[in-house]
């Protein structure tokens, strides 16, 4: 089974890059499992699941852990489920189809991922982090989204992609504001932010 599991694992990524579908790099799958492993994630929340790869090795990181990530794109989400009944995982990732913002999730999770539509991260981040453990951490992907958050806007031909890239810096100025929340953001893959939610009435 592990050298099977592998296989999939490297089908999925390529099946990924072939359909042009973005999931994460490596260097940053590897900072969010060691991440989960290090502060003893059990449960996960993620926005955005596309075909299933980062909630897939997020649970095969640590036996106990259990994930719900939401798609809104029918044809990832049917892909997704593809994908974890190959990896023999149905009883740990539970998928969710339906838009984000229209979804309501009960329960609390140690960990927060949001992996999906950047324009909304604002809105995803206020909208679930009632969902969130005291001291539980909201991480974020693709803060650099692809190196353009750092160049010059006028650069940018795409009208679309200048917008995007604005409400990026509009939520790195939202989480570096937020005072409920200690932010940092990481150098690795796309750029990743990880807010530690403070404990109450801690600093």
């Amino acid at each position: 089974m592990v050298n099977n599991k592998y296989a999939l694992i490297k089908e999925i990524k390529e099946y990924a890059i072939d359909n042009k579908i973005p999931i994460m790099r490596q260097d940053g799958i590897d900072f969010l499992t060691t991440f989960i492993i290090k502060h003893q994630v059990k449960n996960v929340l993620e926005i955005g699941s596309a075909i299933g790869y980062s909630a897939i090795m997020m649970s095969l990181c640590s036996p106990n852990l259990k994930v719900t990530t939401i798609e809104r794109d029918e044809e990832r989400y049917l892909e997704a489920i593809k994908n974890i009944k190959k990896l023999k995982l149905e009883d740990r990732i539970t998928l969710i189809f339906n838009d984000a913002l229209k979804t309501k999730i009960e329960g609390k999770y140690d960990l927060v991922f949001i992996d999906a539509a950047k324009a909304q991260n604002i809105k995803f981040f206020e909208l679930f982090e009632r969902n969130l453990t005291d001291g539980g951490f909201i991480i974020t992907d693709n803060m650099y989204f692809h190196g353009l958050v750092h160049k010059n806007e006028k650069e940018i031909k795409s009208r679309n992609v200048r917008g995007i890239v604005r409400k990026i810096k509009d939520y790195i100025t939202f989480l570096k504001n937020n005072d409920n929340y200690n932010t940092t953001i990481y150098d690795i893959g796309d750029g990743i932010a990880v807010s530690e939610k403070k404990a109450r009435g801690g600093s």
